[in-house]
């Protein structure tokens, strides 16, 4: 019997979540709203917007930051709806116990959530719902996945061994690419793993064909380096197929509004709760260490190449080479408050400002200083495309560690790699994950904050 199907999950998952609304519009809201158009508006908008936010899509190998953003997207959605209704149906009115009605669903629907994930690790930990699994042919990235297996027990994964043409010594060789079709049905493996860089298009048909025949499950490990590429989309001229290139997120109007939408709520946020108090206490101590202005100011390029004025706060003293040197480790010029506000990222808090005025997004390609950025258009491949988006105060490549000084070629293409991927790949889910990374590693030593 196949084990890798967890049929039951989903289901249990939706089923409790529609219980913990329809329960909370019962026994909380006022009796006007326990109707059938009203629950019929509540629950189909809740299936709608999980299908697009694929709150549902909890994996195996999906991370506890995941889960958070998955359920942070999903209830800023539900809530535009949720409120929505009283403005369509009811000219704007909403009854007092609404707001408590949604905190209801919040609050348990969050905790189920939370508490299903943990159940399901401990349940896999114990060796129950687990997948065995080969991977054809070895690589530095599927060893880096057969080391997950291993160390991860409460992912599920059996981790058998591995298939190579090219002899190997290892403990987990178990033979040739050949060898792999008898191995695979004679120790009922569940999920093959093939190494894309190095396997032949032939070799992947054959194991795609026999993974149908057999009811098994193929998953590709494409090379590490090929993070970005547009992806294409398959559509048919009358039975003709042919390959399209996909619209980019950024392309969509509504990906548009909503990013603005969400900026515009969270900048607002940060500037009412954090830097009302934070700007006077800070004021303070950097005009206490060294004489100049509380903000530094500083052109960067923006959405098309437009220049804007860049908010910080100054973490340096004053001096002439500040547009045309990046900072340093153990730079002179930083001072005591400075360093501390540089490594926790507090010194990037006053671009919430420029967010408001619409010159850069929550999350973006980071803006570099006019210098840097000229001589990267010349150097750097596909450079260019970072301009197509608003610069962001985060981005993908700092939570990836791309960050600060750039000590040589490969420190920048990284990052242009990932600037790449995250406009490729725009979700609102990203945005949240990126975000909440960030307040993660605002805590813990980098290194490369400086």
């Amino acid at each position: 019997m196949k084990k890798r199907y967890s049929k039951y999950i989903t289901p249990i998952s939706i089923i409790a979540n529609l219980v913990i609304i329809n329960a909370a519009i019962f026994f909380v809201s006022d009796r006007d709203y326990s109707n059938i158009l009203f629950l019929m508006y509540v629950n189909s908008f809740w299936l709608i917007i999980s299908y697009y936010t694929e709150f549902y899509k909890i994996f195996r190998h999906t991370k506890i930051i995941r889960v958070i953003a998955q359920t942070i997207t999903q209830f800023f959605l539900f809530f535009l709806a949720y409120f929505a209704f009283f403005g369509i149906f009811k000219e704007g009115l909403i009854v007092n116990n609404q707001l408590k009605v949604f905190l209801f669903i919040f609050t348990g629907i969050t905790s189920f959530k939370l508490l299903y994930f943990y159940f399901l690790k401990l349940y896999r930990k114990g060796g129950l719902n687990f997948r065995n699994v080969v991977i054809v042919g070895l690589d530095p990235t599927s060893k880096k996945i057969t080391e997950m297996f291993s160390a991860k027990n409460d992912l599920g994964y059996r981790f058998k061994g591995f298939f190579t043409d090219k002899k190997n010594k290892s403990a987990n060789y178990l033979g040739s690419i050949k060898d792999s079709y008898s191995y695979i049905l004679d120790n009922e493996i569940d999920e093959i793993y093939c190494t894309l860089s190095l396997l032949d298009k032939k070799q992947i048909k054959e194991l795609q064909e026999f993974a149908n025949v057999n009811d098994l499950k193929v998953n590709l490990i494409p090379d590490s380096k090929e993070i970005y590429n547009k992806n294409f989309s398959l559509e048919y001229y009358d039975t003709v197929p042919v390959l399209k290139i996909k619209e980019l997120p950024f392309e969509k109007f509504e990906t548009r509004v909503i990013k603005r939408i969400f900026d515009i709520m969270f900048s607002i946020f940060i500037l009412i709760f954090v830097l009302s108090w934070l700007t006077p206490l800070l004021s303070f101590f950097i005009k206490l260490e060294s004489k100049g202005p509380i903000f530094f100011k500083q052109q960067r390029k923006g959405l098309d190449g437009q220049n804007f004025i860049c908010y910080k706060f100054r973490s340096m003293r004053v001096n002439k080479l500040s547009d045309k040197a990046h900072t340093e480790k153990n730079d002179k010029r930083i001072t005591k408050v400075g360093a501390f506000i540089r490594k926790t990222s507090i010194d990037e808090l006053p671009q919430f400002f420029n967010v408001i005025k619409g010159e850069m997004s929550v999350v973006g390609p980071r803006p570099h200083m006019n210098i840097q950025s000229l001589r990267f258009e010349k150097e750097i491949d596909n450079y260019l495309i970072r301009n197509a988006v608003k610069p962001g105060i985060t981005g993908l490549a700092q939570t990836r560690g791309y960050r600060g000084e750039i000590k040589k070629k490969s420190d920048i293409e990284n990052r242009v790699r990932l600037d790449i991927f995250y406009i490729e790949n725009w979700s609102f889910l990203l945005d949240i994950k990126i975000i909440l990374q960030t307040i993660f590693n605002a805590f813990k030593t980098d290194e490369k904050a400086y």
